[in-house]
């Protein structure tokens, strides 16, 4: 009877026990499928997001619904027009520094300026670092003959910061009326300072081909200022003149030279590279965007002329194409300073109510795959420019004496001797560029590679 009585709570106890396991067992299997529920439930979402990142309809409601509210509760009252195109030039600016939404205006000033004639400084400028950045100026123009250099940042135009302007606000300002005039406020990071221009506007002209002539021993000089729709034709017939006044060599000048048009630079290269040989190539999002554009060159008379490219910081795009290919092709050597760096392609997309986008679609490679955009072209020989007015004023201390003694002697010996015969414009136009070409230190390294070049290959033959 006392086992019966012990033994009955016992199997109650142990009962209770079992079940309490059982009731435990059931709440952690519980609690684990709900985790497991809110894992899915949170990867779920995350995917759900992806998917809205990349829902173009859903955030065109979002937009649709900021543009209205904006519309009715800004507090000044804006056009539907002030907010649609206000809103493509911030998607535009977003993208990179070169792609921009023009209105109908600004796509009208850009058919102007592939003319070759416009109102303003004389300045190429784009976005670089975030900083409104001078590719160059453009020779013989007010910027040029104020002292504006490649590479100046540009702080303020008048008295407004352009830490936030967009480029096409940019070029507004600085564009006007040819005889007005403009304050603008320079940073040169080369030597750290701060400086003031106030220059005045003038119509530039722009000449492609500048001071085709021959040096020495037989070698040519032709500068490219820009690659425009004649400037194939006119560089060609450079070429044929030199070449009837002896030259069997050549110095192509690219200095400054802020590009152009796509088609002339690779038109220019042809008349150096023989059929077959790559010239650039283009890669984008779309392969329709992937080009590759060769010579096709098969007898030309300039294919063999030994040759020297110049570059420097003001070089780009269209210039770096040229002297990228002429560099992978070996084809010339490379002398000057590392150029600008912009390798992108913009196409210029027109808009039903005549405004239109600057989209960059693809980017610019050199014919051994490197990506010109942000790096730019190095040089075969790194070569600095010498400042003109630093080597007059050391040349100057250097024969003030000397100097001083032979001008004595040269008015005794000019008593005796009839006057001067007067020199031809020719005659002084000569005399002029012969001074120019013996004071660029850069020119005159070309000059004596050149000569090289001759010497190894004469020396190579034999």
């Amino acid at each position: 009877m006392l086992k019966k009585k012990l033994f009955l709570p016992s199997l109650v106890l142990l009962l209770c026990f079992s079940c309490g396991i059982v009731v435990l067992t059931q709440k952690v299997r519980a609690d684990e499928t709900k985790k497991i529920e809110s894992n899915k439930s949170v990867a779920t979402a995350k995917d759900s997001s992806k998917d809205s990142d990349h829902d173009l309809y859903g955030k065109v409601e979002l937009f649709s619904y900021a543009l209205t509210t904006i519309q009715s509760e800004y507090v000044d009252e804006k056009t539907p027009k002030d907010l649609i195109y206000g809103s493509l030039k911030g998607l535009l600016s977003s993208l990179d520094p070169h792609s921009q939404f023009l209105d109908p205006d600004d796509y009208n000033d850009l058919k102007t300026e592939t003319a070759g004639k416009f109102g303003g400084l004389g300045v190429e400028i784009t976005m670089k670092d975030g900083l409104l950045t001078i590719i160059t100026p453009v020779e013989d123009t007010p910027a040029w003959k104020a002292g504006i250099k490649a590479g100046d940042r540009i702080v303020k135009i008048e008295k407004k910061v352009t830490r936030d302007m967009t480029l096409d606000d940019a070029v507004k300002l600085l564009r006007g009326d040819p005889g007005t005039t403009i304050h603008i406020t320079i940073l040169r990071e080369s030597d750290v300072l701060i400086k003031e221009f106030t220059i005045k506007r003038e119509l530039i002209h722009v000449q492609d081909i500048k001071d085709p002539h021959v040096i020495d021993k037989h070698i040519g000089y032709v500068r490219l200022t820009e690659f425009r729709e004649n400037s194939f034709k006119e560089f060609h017939e450079a070429l044929k003149k030199l070449k009837e006044q002896g030259a069997d060599s050549l110095i192509v000048d690219l200095r400054n030279n802020p590009g152009g048009l796509l088609t002339v630079a690779i038109s220019i290269c042809q008349d150096f590279l023989p059929a077959g040989q790559t010239i650039v190539s283009t890669k984008g999002r779309h392969v329709t965007s992937d080009t590759i554009a060769k010579s096709t060159n098969s007898n030309g008379d300039f294919l063999k002329w030994p040759m020297v490219v110049l570059v420097n910081e003001g070089s780009a795009s269209a210039s770096e194409i040229f002297a990228g290919a002429m560099k992978d092709n070996k084809r010339a050597i490379i002398v000057g300073t590392k150029s600008f760096g912009k390798g992108s392609v913009q196409s210029v997309i027109p808009l039903p109510d005549g405004s239109g986008l600057r989209l960059t679609t693809a980017k610019y490679f050199t014919p051994s795959g490197i990506c010109i955009h942000g790096v730019g072209i190095t040089p075969d020989v790194v070569v600095k420019q010498v400042d003109k007015k630093e080597s007059k004023e050391v040349s100057a201390d250097k024969d003030n004496g000397k100097k001083d003694i032979e001008e004595v002697f040269e008015d005794v010996a000019n008593n005796d001797k009839p006057s001067p015969v007067v020199l031809t414009e020719e005659k002084k136009k000569e005399a002029e560029l012969k001074k120019k070409d013996d004071a660029d230190n850069q020119l005159q390294t070309a000059v004596n590679i050149i000569k090289g070049m001759k010497i190894y290959s004469a020396f190579k033959s034999n």
